[in-house]
């Protein structure tokens, strides 16, 4: 499966079960990667995209059992510990700033595991600059 988080320089994601930040950017670009492909996202997640009417788009609390190979999974308020092994891509959108945060992303692509395919700049509605980084498994 392919992960797609956004973070803060820190790897937070939320903090009091509240996302850190939204960008319409992001979302407008989350769904040109997936192209088409289904993008699983839990009902609180969903809310982030709610005005968008995408065919693709799967809400579910059970994702990260149901999504397979080639299906993409946008997580925030979830945690991906068990799943770590069905994951062959990650797509990480950080935020260029540190938020009070109390959930993380844990997963460490730094260890050996990952690779750095390709980074972007982009240019969000809320923030100045966000860097999009897309990691493929090594081994």
């Amino acid at each position: 499966m392919i992960i797609i988080a956004c973070v803060d320089e820190r790897n937070g994601m939320m903090f009091n079960r509240r996302r850190q930040s939204r960008d319409s950017a992001v979302c407008g670009d989350i769904l040109r990667e997936c192209g088409g492909k289904k993008l699983y996202m839990s009902t609180y997640s969903g809310k982030l995209f709610g005005d968008v009417e995408e065919k693709n788009i799967r809400i579910t609390e059970e994702f990260l059992k149901e999504a397979e190979e080639e299906d993409f999974c946008f997580i925030e308020d979830i945690q991906i510990s068990g799943f770590e092994n069905k994951i062959r891509t990650v797509i990480l959108y950080q935020w260029n700033r540190r938020y009070p945060a109390d959930r993380y992303f844990l997963l460490d692509l730094s260890d050996g595991s990952w690779e750095l395919q390709r980074t972007e700049e982009l240019k969000g509605s809320s923030h100045e600059k966000i860097t999009k980084g897309v990691y493929e498994r090594v081994r």
